[in-house]
């Protein structure tokens, strides 16, 4: 177990506060949290500070792996592209302030150009040096053009980068067509984070939406395949427990952090 760090992603109990978040992550047993910059634009317009999550981060012991979600950068132009471009630094720059080496870039909903998207992820990358955070390239698999390991994989072979990462996803691997097998050969050091998840075995692969993940082990994907994969290329980094389910907001949410651990360590495990 000491080879993951194991996060839980504030998406999973998304009816809590930000700050019952945190505390809620650290009383379960979690090492870290991911944060979402929704999130924290809105507790700074209720009068809150970046400080003051900074400082609940630290007293709770607690890392951030991630921030999400950059929007709009993929294949914009002109004063679009402009206006995506400072939104991202903005966003990057809350990243820095709670301490995460890494921003989610999303990519778009429809078809993508991946030469373009390639060339404003490196974009991204050089604007992230200035912040000491490193964009790192999603696939979703519920949208048209990067749904898949492999696309992801082409813009940041496009946009050759030293910084370059992609974060990997159960779900979004099962939801766009892929296979487990499609991780082999990315190198350790190009994994920003693995989010943790389950797919049921209805309604059907191309129906599913982030709305029916379930917990690790609860659903139909070979979980621990993709953890012998990580194993094998020495990924030593963050598995983060990423559900939208709003099942499981209903309930209490320590609760569903506390069943997500017990799940996420016995499906690594095996």
């Amino acid at each position: 177990m000491s080879q993951f760090t194991l996060a839980l992603n504030a998406s999973t109990i998304r009816p809590a506060g930000l700050m019952d978040k945190i505390r809620i992550a650290s009383e379960t047993g979690y090492e870290a949290i991911e944060l979402w910059n929704d999130e924290l634009i809105a507790y700074e317009q209720a009068g809150g500070t970046l400080a003051e999550v900074k400082r609940a981060l630290d007293d709770h012991g607690l890392s951030v792996p991630t921030v999400i979600a950059l929007h709009g950068w993929f294949d914009t132009t002109g004063a679009e592209h402009q206006q995506a471009i400072e939104e991202a630094k903005r966003r990057m720059a809350q990243a820095a302030a709670v301490g995460a080496p890494y921003s989610i870039a999303s990519p778009p909903r429809g078809v993508a150009d991946l030469q373009l998207g390639g060339r404003h992820y490196r974009e991204l990358l050089e604007l992230g040096g200035e912040f000491g955070v490193k964009p790192a390239m999603e696939f979703l698999g519920f949208v048209a053009g990067v749904n898949q390991v492999r696309h992801a994989w082409e813009v940041i072979t496009v946009a050759d980068h030293p910084d370059s990462t992609i974060v990997l996803d159960p779900f979004h691997i099962f939801r766009g067509g892929g296979a487990t097998d499609d991780m082999r050969g990315i190198p350790a050091s190009k994994i920003a984070v693995f989010h943790f998840n389950d797919a049921p075995a209805s309604p059907p692969r191309e129906q599913q939406t982030d709305a029916d993940r379930v917990y690790p082990g609860d659903g139909i994907l070979d979980l621990r395949q993709m953890i012998s994969i990580l194993e094998e290329v020495g990924y030593h980094g963050v598995i983060s427990l990423e559900l939208f389910n709003p099942n499981y907001w209903k309930e209490d949410p320590r609760e569903v952090a506390r069943i997500g651990l017990e799940k996420m360590k016995a499906a690594i495990e095996g």
